[in-house]
């Protein structure tokens, strides 16, 4: 009796861990990722939707690979997976790996030494035991996951390590092959460990993009989030990373970045950073979004800014809102220095998901953008700065 009444329990563990690890994830995410678009999508018209297929569009951020999901087949949650992408005639989308989130975080003041969110997530989706303990290892694992997509479908999913390589995908795309090109990057340089060899390690795995913070203090310096309003600039093992990464042709990411850290940046002879995911400021009062002269000065040593496409950036959550803030971000740094950068499935709302990007190209127009100006925002501007950017040969 007791040997069956100890069987029934096992069973009934088993079954329950089984339901946990199955449904527990895919709640959080869904949870965190709402989508508010209304049922059957935003208007489109003819005009804007044959102005959309004609576009080359890139997208400098977004997250998904932090959920473990197969995003070779189109997804039931979240914003985006490689079927929507396509269905949205994306060329070219930046996938970040997020490695560390602070609990309670917030775009105030978070601490370093908070309890991390992310560890739990890990291990509630059996990611390998590896990456429950090291930021390196999490983010190698993200890297290796999109590697294993990209070669079970070649066809769709090609990653992007060189200009060479995107030559080759934008060549590919305009004989009419439907094909996403990936370009690896990091939500801040935390997973370095703060060992400067760990860069060739990220760089090995085919990271091309790096973050320097996120939402708190490391050891390469001050987060817009860190503690105290962190007025810390870039540290010297930030400034060793910085000269690393140009010399390795690694795109630099101040978001996150505190107002000293980029002030520090730019201040080193050859940066060229972007600001992957932002709003402006002087249209949308947010903490999120660094100051406006700052955005002047990306811009002036020939960055690009990525406008997002969650309300806490754009102050509103319809695409006319995000046409707004890409007008406000034209007006202050000029039509050749702004790009998207959606921070898909990074733990916020979005109005559309990939496949109705075409939403965003009809906002544009709606708000006066003319056909050039809407190409170079949609991926112009991120093309031509990757083709200047990225090292030359693919090693």
């Amino acid at each position: 009796m007791l040997k069956r009444f100890l069987i029934g329990v096992l069973v009934l563990v088993a079954v329950a861990a089984a339901a946990f690890f199955t449904f527990a994830p895919a709640y959080v995410e869904r949870s965190l990722n709402p989508l508010r678009m209304p049922e059957g999508g935003w208007p489109v018209t003819a005009e804007a939707e044959e102005l959309h297929r004609k576009l080359v569009i890139g997208d400098w951020h977004a997250d998904p690979l932090l959920w473990d999901r197969d995003l070779l087949k189109r997804g039931d949650r979240g914003h985006t997976d490689i079927p929507r992408l396509l269905e949205g005639n994306v060329a070219l989308q930046v996938f970040t790996t997020v490695t560390k989130s602070p609990r309670g975080q917030n775009y105030a003041a978070n601490s370093a030494d908070a309890p991390d969110n992310i560890t739990p997530l890990f291990m509630g989706q059996l990611r390998p035991v590896r990456s429950w303990f090291s930021l390196k290892e999490r983010a190698l694992v993200q890297a290796e996951a999109l590697r294993d997509m990209a070669a079970r479908a070649p066809d769709r999913l090609r990653l992007i390590r060189s200009r060479e390589d995107l030559r080759d995908l934008l060549a590919d795309r305009a004989d009419g092959q439907q094909v996403l090109g990936a370009v690896l990057g990091s939500e801040g340089g935390h997973p370095l460990e703060g060992d400067l060899t760990n860069l060739d390690a990220l760089y090995d795995a085919g990271f091309r993009l790096m973050g320097l913070t996120h939402f708190f203090d490391n050891e390469l310096g001050g987060s817009l989030h860190g503690e105290g309003g962190s007025g810390a600039g870039l540290s010297a093992f930030g400034t060793e990373v910085v000269q690393g990464m140009m010399e390795k042709g690694m795109v630099i990411d101040l978001a996150h970045a505190s107002p000293q850290m980029v002030r520090d940046v730019l201040s080193i002879d050859g940066t060229r950073p972007v600001l992957s995911h932002t709003g402006i400021h002087g249209h949308c009062d947010s903490h999120r979004n660094l100051d406006d002269d700052l955005m002047q000065a990306i811009a002036a040593k020939g960055g690009v800014i990525g406008i997002g496409f969650w309300s806490d950036v754009v102050c509103g959550a319809e695409p006319s809102d995000i046409a707004a803030s890409i007008r406000a971000a034209i007006a202050l740094v000029g039509e050749d220095h702004v790009s998207l950068g959606s921070d898909y499935d990074g733990s916020v709302d979005a109005p559309f998901d990939a496949a109705h990007l075409a939403a965003l190209t009809q906002a544009l127009m709606d708000a006066g953008l003319g056909d050039q100006q809407i190409a170079k925002v949609m991926g112009g501007n991120m093309m031509r700065y990757l083709s200047e950017t990225l090292p030359e040969n693919p090693a």
